[in-house]
């Protein structure tokens, strides 16, 4: 039989970043949590607004101040120089933003300090830069961009390092937790792969506002009675500081829209 034809591609700088949080990450013992949320409340909030904040904000907010108040949330555990937690004063959230990188699509994240206390409108404008601005422009993308660059023995170190003995640096190149949302494509992920304590993904939001969350968590760090609680409290903040702030953002867009007729 004849062999296929076919040649060999060198690994782009998405997919060499992508094979290095997955080695960094092949030892951290994750486990999902689903819980199925009823957010017509916050549905009906962004349908009152003529440009609703994306999805993946609201749940990064809500998780930002979900964690501000467990402090669990905030850990990281820590290999090196013997095992131990460590845990961050504040959030930094690690949201995953889609781009296409020198025509090939690649995953990038762009971190949110503190989002708990970010006005969505900020979060919205912040959004927009990482997806419509250059990517090497971007001051979240450039570290990735720049590290995947180099040789892979000190990729490994440098990933090693950052992954194993400082807390501070874990967390100023990774952040805190982490938000992937793909549900808007019509499918999701069941468990999600990588370095942080804490990651959340959904399903697809229901035309009735069911959604199925889950949280991926590093079982090392903390167990599933937390989990779940902090998933409860999460579809709270979502109903009702998530909703407040949307109702403020739908009257003051309401308000604007009068102005102008007048």
């Amino acid at each position: 039989m004849m062999p296929s034809a076919g040649h060999r591609l060198r690994l782009s700088i998405p997919r060499r970043f992508v094979c290095d949080l997955l080695h960094a990450s092949r030892h951290v013992p994750i486990v999902t949590f689903e819980r199925r949320m009823e957010l017509a409340l916050v549905v009906a909030a962004r349908k009152r607004m003529v440009q609703p904040p994306a999805w993946v904000l609201l749940f990064t907010k809500a998780f930002g101040v979900v964690a501000a108040r467990r402090p669990e949330l905030r850990r990281t555990y820590l290999q090196l120089p013997w095992p131990l937690l460590w845990q961050a004063d504040e959030n930094v959230a690690s949201v995953a933003v889609e781009r296409d990188y020198r025509g090939e699509p690649g995953v990038f994240f762009g971190f949110v300090t503190a989002p708990e206390t970010v006005p969505l409108t900020d979060m919205m404008a912040t959004l927009h830069d990482w997806k419509t601005k250059p990517v090497d422009e971007i001051e979240s993308f450039r570290p990735l961009i720049r590290f995947t660059r180099l040789p892979l023995p000190m990729r490994r170190f440098l990933w090693w390092y950052a992954t194993t003995w400082s807390g501070r640096v874990k967390t100023k190149s990774f952040g805190t937790f982490g938000v992937s949302l793909t549900g808007a494509s019509g499918a999701t992920a069941l468990n999600l792969i990588g370095p942080l304590t804490t990651s959340l993904n959904t399903g697809v939001v229901a035309d009735d506002g069911t959604v199925d969350v889950r949280l991926h968590f590093d079982h090392r760090v903390m167990d599933g009675m937390p989990a779940a609680r902090a998933m409860a409290e999460l579809e709270e903040v979502l109903r009702t500081e998530i909703v407040a702030e949307l109702t403020a953002m739908a009257d003051a867009q309401t308000g604007a829209r009068v102005a102008v007729v007048r």
